[in-house]
């Protein structure tokens, strides 16, 4: 008899297999100080550094949930567009980036709507989710946007929109930028109905979405040392040659600026849309 293979081993294969692996995901490191924060604790405060205040990037889930009153909120369906209609490639192929990004998402893209009730308003919000491909603007991404202006027309609810995105999506070339026209008049739609459209810019909101929808709101909100411009601040010093100033494109130069009305930390903001959506709609804050 082998003790070694009959007794050793199985007794090494049993403490293996019960052995409890530690996760590899309980901590965070914040983009703004560099400190390490224990993950589930940084996501129950909506992704926020505690030591820095330094604003992450959050799903439309989290969103939605801290937005709407007690989380309670309807998903607006978006027309899904023609998948990969160029056929693109580069290191990968497109149909193989977006099977990747879904995995790892509870939407078929980056702009996902959903309608319910904010202090006493009815509003729809649609969401922009860095965490998706960068947030890049495709055709899904107008198909959300045409969707949600249409909601609020049908329904008479303000629209309030969530930005965050690095640009166009190159994999759709020219039907990407298509969308700028597109979501331009969806918005002008919804103002044509007389309802109030809000934006909040969260980091990053830049290229081409800076330089459509989400640059019309009726109000403009802003997260705090969020990255707000059409070209980054790289781009513009090589063109120029000349050093920007401090803090340049970020919410509160823009704020000093006069290019957007006002910045809101993340956990104030619930509260600030029910006052500006009693205020527009001229209904109480509260019932």
């Amino acid at each position: 008899m082998n003790w070694i293979t009959n007794f050793v081993r199985p007794k090494i294969r049993a403490v293996l297999e019960n052995k409890k692996e530690t996760p590899d995901n309980l901590w965070h490191k914040c983009k703004g100080c560099g400190q390490l924060l224990y993950l589930k604790d940084y996501l129950e405060v909506q992704s926020v550094c505690s030591h820095c205040g330094f604003h992450g990037r959050i799903d439309p889930v989290t969103r939605f949930k801290t937005t709407f009153n007690d989380g309670e909120y309807t998903l607006i369906d978006v027309p899904k567009p023609v998948e990969d209609p160029l056929k693109f490639r580069d290191q990968k192929r497109y149909t193989d980036r977006l099977k990747a990004a879904r995995a790892k998402s509870d939407f078929d893209d980056a702009m996902a709507v959903a309608y319910g009730k904010v202090g006493t308003v009815n509003a729809v919000l649609a969401v922009q989710s860095f965490l998706f491909m960068g947030g890049s603007m495709g055709m899904a991404v107008g198909n959300g946007i045409v969707a949600a202006a249409e909601t609020a027309v049908a329904k008479k609810a303000p629209l309030v929109l969530f930005a965050a995105a690095g640009g166009a999506r190159m994999q759709e070339g020219i039907l990407s930028l298509m969308q700028m026209p597109r979501t331009t008049v969806a918005v002008e739609m919804v103002k044509d109905a007389g309802l109030p459209y809000i934006v909040v810019l969260t980091d990053p909101t830049t290229g081409g979405v800076t330089a459509s929808y989400a640059m019309l709101g009726d109000v403009q909100i802003a997260e705090p040392n969020a990255l707000i411009c059409f070209a980054g601040p790289r781009v513009i010093k090589d063109t120029i040659r000349e050093e920007l100033p401090e803090g340049f494109q970020k919410s509160e130069y823009l704020f000093e600026h006069g290019m957007v009305d006002m910045i809101v930390h993340r956990h104030e903001m619930r509260d600030n849309l029910i006052n500006l959506l009693s205020l527009l709609m001229k209904q109480p804050k509260a019932a």
